[in-house]
């Protein structure tokens, strides 16, 4: 049984997208078990419907105001680098209103349900391969994984939602009388969830460096200072899930391959740029290409 699971990541998911886009398209591999935190849950319904360059168009021409109703925050291009600081009205706006968060992520609701169809949704949900959606359920101290065999049209739209609202950036649901926020908050990395479910083997796409080079420059204000604890804290949870993954592969005797990003490729992944995104998309997909050639070298012809 394969599966292939997609961490969180924000926009670096256009990355992912050209890993995945490459596996299925040209390695030609098939899954029967895709399982998404985040921005891989954006990706993974997508993928098993095959529905590449639907998705990669997507990804190719989402922005901040795709995104967010509300967006808390403003960017600015200074001396070549992206430089985020609070928007202090839409932030106070949010607050009157009585939400409990920064921003809000309604239009990406929306968008999610503009880019899956039900006609896709029940397709899905009859084929063989199974999707799960990871959340984090607040109130009960606890992750779920969603299934889409087990969910109505409606119920999967959200959980996807629900999976890819980086609290307290973004909107914090309250569903089946619970507080939901980002599943990367529990497990960013859901190899351990694939094992579980039956994988024997496992193409992991994890949206970060496999060594750390980055440094951070000091924060310049409260809202860079919050979202550098928030990476500390997500990179952290990411170590943890990648290493409870490969015991458990171990304890199972199945394969794991990983696929990390080979650079870094921004500092602020809550940045949606399409002109960025574009660009890697094509480089996670020649990444993937270049990793299978030096894993799977073509052999020379017996005759030459």
């Amino acid at each position: 049984m394969r599966a292939l699971v997609i961490s969180g990541g924000g926009s670096k998911g256009a990355f992912a997208g050209g890993v995945a886009q490459f596996l299925i398209q040209e390695a030609g591999k098939t899954y029967d078990l895709f399982v998404g935190t985040s921005t891989g849950s954006l990706l993974i319904s997508h993928l098993a419907l095959g529905e590449l360059d639907k998705i990669k168009e997507i990804y190719s021409n989402v922005n901040q105001k795709s995104i967010f109703n509300n967006c808390p925050f403003v960017v600015k291009r200074k001396h070549g680098n992206d430089e985020i600081s609070i928007n202090h009205w839409n932030v106070i706006k949010n607050f009157i209103a009585g939400k409990k968060t920064f921003g809000e992520s309604e239009n990406l609701r929306r968008l999610i349900g503009e880019s899956l169809t039900e006609d896709e949704f029940y397709k899905l949900k009859e084929g063989m391969a199974d999707v799960v959606i990871t959340v984090s359920n607040l109130s009960l101290n606890q992750v779920e994984y969603k299934s889409i065999k087990d969910c109505t049209y409606e119920e999967f739209c959200d959980w996807i939602w629900i999976s890819a609202n980086y609290t307290p950036f973004m909107s914090l649901a309250r569903k089946n009388g619970c507080e939901y926020a980002d599943g990367g908050l529990g497990s960013i990395v859901p190899i351990e969830e694939a094992i579980r479910r039956g994988a024997t083997e496992v193409d992991v796409v994890v949206l970060h460096t496999e060594v750390n080079y980055l440094n951070r420059l000091p924060s310049r204000n409260p809202f860079e200072l919050l979202t550098t604890m928030m990476s500390f804290i997500l990179d952290r949870i990411e170590t943890q899930n990648i290493r409870i993954g490969k015991f458990a592969a171990n304890q199972k005797n199945a394969i794991i391959n990983l696929y990390y990003t080979p650079t870094i490729l921004t500092t602020n992944s809550l940045i949606f740029d399409k002109k960025k995104m574009t660009q890697w998309w094509k480089r996670g997909y020649l990444y993937a290409k270049n990793k299978n050639e030096e894993t799977n070298p073509i052999e020379p012809n017996a005759q030459e």
